[in-house]
């Protein structure tokens, strides 16, 4: 009887961990991604809509063209020609058939690069910005930490051919593309479905490989994308799209199938667009948590559950709006309203202050009596004088 006491409350204690656990794999894979890693991010604000193993490391294969496009239109002038060299036009994988010795502008290139994901192309770019292979790491790495501030990407080479070196996050590759589609030269290439194309050696029309943006597989309000594939990366999708005054992107990486990160992007727009919205909060909006109030700084653009709920404020005064599942999707720091302080007494002004005031009074009074006086003396004289008469 004791062994089966013993085990009955040994299983009441660990029931309520097992069903946290149950609880917490449900909520980690609720939108039923196959990929191995993925995120949506709203572009306007940097909040995280939706993660899957969104920090892991991952190899992303040609969604570092992405990265290799802004950093060249930032460095670069698109009207410069390139002359490709024999290594460029000899590289391996998908390419726009260039030829050694070939002059090409720059904006072709990137268009060679994003739409028909021209690995000979990407290195023709790489080549004019840096010289070499080499510099062109150390420059390009520099570039994505200081000016993108991304922590976990390095890359080794401009196309996303396969290195054990090369690698990003699904997190990291979301705020690439954040940062890329403020520039307008940038959109108008990632969102481009079809280019004709004029080479030394290929005529031909590029069609871009997305499905989704192509129209092959339509989705509303989608405006850019970039495959990508080698088989240490598996498939990997980039997409932007907006709708609903809503502009988000989605990233998957690793996806067995090309069906597979198309259904997952699906399944992350829609939950996107159906579920959120943005909100302007204005400077100077008060909030009240363990005896502090805290406000917001300046008018604050939020990313917030269609379904209003009331944010959460940490006592370190963070405002952290939250997903309806209770994931914290956007963080702002607000600022503390502390008393204003008490001035301090000038205890030499105030006795000057209270000397002078008794001066007066006394005055005062003195004044009075001496009116007084005068007022009886007058009183009395006249009244001797009518006694007289």
């Amino acid at each position: 009887m004791k062994i089966f006491t013993a085990v009955l409350f040994l299983l009441l204690m660990l029931a309520p961990a097992a069903v946290q656990a149950a609880d917490k794999d449900k909520e980690e894979d609720r939108l039923g991604l196959k990929g191995e890693s993925a995120l949506l991010l709203d572009a306007k604000t940097g909040a995280i809509i939706y993660e899957k193993n969104g920090y892991k490391k991952m190899y992303p294969a040609s969604l570092t063209k992405i990265a290799t496009a802004i950093y060249a239109i930032e460095k670069g002038s698109l009207d410069d020609v390139v002359s490709v060299s024999e290594h460029a036009a000899e590289e391996e994988g998908t390419s726009v058939y260039l030829e050694s010795g070939e002059k090409v502008t720059l904006e072709k290139l990137l268009n060679g690069m994003l739409i028909n994901s021209g690995n000979d192309a990407a290195d023709a770019v790489a080549e004019y910005l840096d010289g070499s292979a080499a510099q062109f790491t150390r420059n390009f790495n520099e570039y994505l930490k200081n000016e993108i501030k991304v922590n976990g990407t390095h890359f080794t080479n401009p196309s996303g051919l396969y290195d054990k070196n090369h690698y990003t996050t699904a997190y990291d590759m979301a705020l690439i593309t954040k940062y890329a589609l403020k520039n307008k030269e940038f959109q108008s290439i990632f969102g481009t479905k079809e280019l004709t194309w004029e080479g030394l050696s290929w005529d031909t029309t590029l069609v871009t490989h997305h499905l989704m943006l192509k129209g092959e597989l339509p989705y509303d309000g989608v405006n850019g994308g970039k495959t990508g594939y080698v088989d240490q990366s598996k498939q990997t999708l980039a997409t932007s799209a907006e709708k609903k005054g809503l502009q988000l992107i989605a990233i998957v990486l690793k996806g067995d199938w090309k069906k597979d990160v198309y259904e997952d992007t699906v399944a992350m727009l829609d939950y996107g667009f159906n579920g959120f919205k943005n909100e302007f909060m204005p400077p100077g909006k008060s909030f009240s948590t363990g005896g502090k109030e805290f406000q917001t700084i300046k008018t604050e653009l939020l990313t917030v559950p269609i379904d209003v709920t009331n944010p959460v404020i940490t006592p370190s005064g963070q405002l952290l709006v939250q997903s309806k599942a209770g994931d914290t999707i956007q963080t702002i720091q607000l600022q503390e309203n502390t008393p204003q302080e008490i001035q301090p007494v000038n205890e030499t002004k105030t006795a000057v202050d209270e000397s002078n005031n008794w001066n007066v009074a006394v005055k005062t009074t003195v004044g009075m009596i001496v009116l007084l006086i005068v007022v009886v003396a007058v009183y009395m004289n006249k009244r001797r004088r009518r006694n007289a008469e």
